[in-house]
């Protein structure tokens, strides 16, 4: 069962921060945070398609589950992909049995500490834009309750990046999309610089970034962009306070 307290409360974090000339990365690396904390998993991340259909890792709750989705889209096989493709859940995987349904994503993940699978569509209409991807360290199913609120939570996403959708068209839904892209990578070279000045691991360096963003009303992706050109150095971001 998901935490009922975590899941509202969530869902209105998510809302609140949905507002005009928002930082859809930003969006979706806190609702793959709170998937965790509030469903009870090890790990969540949320993947896009690009204008050209590809998809591509736009948000993890932490490095290990970033590094193990880039593989999955490497490799070309695993749970997000058949989510993506079909536009239908893939939940309730135990990865250990999946080895001839997935020959290199299986045992990889597995080698990660991960045991089981859930990945969701992300849809509107019949255009599926991505998928958030669920993991557990440790085997099982997740209940009814689980698979509603996951898809629940994979439609917040959605609508993250679809906001005023009737009033933009297309081609500035694609621009978004692409920026949000563009932006994941400059937030990888940030994260980078910061780990390796403060000396701490990248998911670290990845919460500093996106805690001094949130203290001084800035946009991640601006932030990120300052690190990753030396306009900014790493050690002038604020330090993490407990709990962060």
């Amino acid at each position: 069962m998901p935490n009922q307290t975590l899941l509202v409360r969530s869902l209105v974090e998510l809302a609140d921060n949905l507002v005009d000339d928002f930082d859809v990365v930003d969006v979706l690396s806190l609702l793959s945070d709170r998937c965790v904390h509030a469903l009870g998993l090890t790990a969540a991340g949320v993947m896009l398609a690009s204008p050209s259909g590809a998809l591509q890792v736009i948000a993890s709750s932490s490095d290990s589950m970033r590094t193990l989705e880039l593989f999955q889209l490497q490799s070309d096989e695993g749970p997000c992909l058949e989510a993506y493709r079909t536009g239908e859940q893939v939940v309730n995987l135990d990865l250990a049995a999946e080895g001839s349904r997935w020959p290199r994503f299986a045992p990889r993940a597995a080698a990660e500490g991960f045991r089981s699978a859930h990945s969701f569509p992300m849809q509107l209409r019949r255009r599926t834009l991505g998928t958030l991807n669920l993991l557990r360290s440790e085997p099982g199913a997740l209940g009814e309750a689980d698979i509603v609120a996951a898809q629940a939570l994979a439609d917040i996403a959605t609508i993250a990046i679809i906001q005023h959708q009737i009033v933009i068209d297309a081609q500035v839904l694609n621009n978004q999309l692409s920026a949000a892209l563009n932006s994941r990578v400059v937030i990888e070279q940030a994260k980078g610089k910061v780990s390796q000045a403060t000396g701490t691991d990248m998911d670290q360096a990845f919460r500093r970034l996106r805690n001094h963003a949130r203290n001084h009303n800035l946009r991640l992706a601006d932030l990120a962009s300052r690190v990753a050109e030396g306009t900014l150095s790493p050690g002038s971001l604020d330090h993490l306070q407990p709990g962060n």
